[in-house]
C-alpha cells in the first residue's frame, strides 16, 4: 500500500537526508517538507496524511508539543539527535524514534514497521464495529478471545499479555498494534504499558484503575482517556 506523509524539521540537512532515504522507498509519497512546524500544520488541516517524520528539538515548539495539539494525529516517527525523549514518544504512540544520524537500513525498517501498522488498521474493523471476539496470534498459532473476556493489557517491548479471566496469553506485537484490534469504544489506554477493557474497571481514583484485586496505575499523559471510561 502507499503511505502519504510529510516531514518535519528546522534544519535543511535533515530534511535532505529524509528526502534522499523517501526516494528509495517504494511505497512512500511524501508530499512536503517543512522546516516551520505552522506550516505543517496548515499543511495537515488541508490534507490527510498516514506518516508524519517529525524533529524534536525545534525552536518554536516541541515536536512532542506539536503532536499533542494536532486533534487526529497521523502515525508518527519521531527523528531526533536527542536520546532522552524515547520513552515520552512512545507514550505518545510513535511507531519509531530514529536518532541522527541515521542510516537509510534504519530509515527503511520505520518505514517497514508503519506500513505493517497501516496494513493491520485497514484489516481491522471500523471503530464502532458490533465485534465479539478477535483473533491473536501466539507462537505460531491464531487464538480466538472473546472480548467479553478480556480484563485488561499489559505490554513488554514488543510483546503484549492479554489478560483474561481465567488465563493469559502473550503476543508478538506492540501496543499500538494491539488497539488496533480492539473496538476504541470498549477499551482506554490508560498507560504506555496498560490498556483496560472499560466495563471491567471496578473502581477509579486519582492515579490508579481497579480491575478485582489489581489496581494499575494512570499514566500522566493518559489521564484525560479516563474520562471515556466514566
Amino acid at each position: 500500500m502507499q503511505l502519504t506523509a510529510i516531514a518535519i524539521d528546522d534544519e535543511p540537512v535533515a530534511l535532505a537526508v529524509i528526502r534522499a532515504h523517501a526516494a528509495k522507498v517504494p511505497f512512500l509519497d511524501i508530499r512536503g517538507y517543512y522546516t516551520n512546524a505552522f506550516e505543517a500544520m496548515e499543511h495537515l488541516q488541508r490534507e490527510k496524511i498516514d506518516l508524519l517524520f517529525l524533529d524534536i528539538k525545534m525552536p518554536d515548539i516541541s515536536g512532542l508539543d506539536f503532536l499533542i495539539s494536532l486533534p487526529e494525529p497521523p502515525m508518527v516517527v519521531f527523528t531526533t539527535a536527542y536520546s532522552e525523549h524515547a520513552v515520552q514518544s512512545f507514550e505518545l504512540d510513535a511507531v519509531d524514534y530514529l536518532l541522527k544520524p541515521f542510516s537509510f537500513a534504519r530509515f527503511l525498517k520505520a518505514c517497514n514497521k508503519t506500513e505493517n501498522l497501516a496494513q493491520l488498521k485497514q484489516r481491522s474493523p471500523a471503530p464502532n464495529a458490533d465485534i465479539s471476539y478477535i483473533f491473536v496470534k501466539s507462537g505460531y498459532e491464531q487464538y480466538k478471545i472473546l472480548l467479553d473476556e478480556i480484563l485488561y493489557l499489559e505490554s513488554a517491548g514488543n510483546y503484549v499479555t492479554f489478560v483474561l479471566k481465567d488465563k493469559k496469553l502473550l503476543s508478538r506485537v506492540t501496543m499500538q498494534e494491539a488497539l488496533t484490534l480492539l473496538p476504541a469504544a470498549q477499551f482506554t489506554r490508560i498507560h504506555r504499558s496498560f490498556i483496560v477493557a472499560n466495563n471491567k474497571v471496578d473502581k477509579i481514583d486519582r492515579n490508579a484503575v481497579y480491575i478485582g484485586a489489581e489496581m494499575i496505575g494512570i499514566g500522566s499523559a493518559y489521564a484525560d482517556a479516563i474520562a471515556k471510561i466514566l
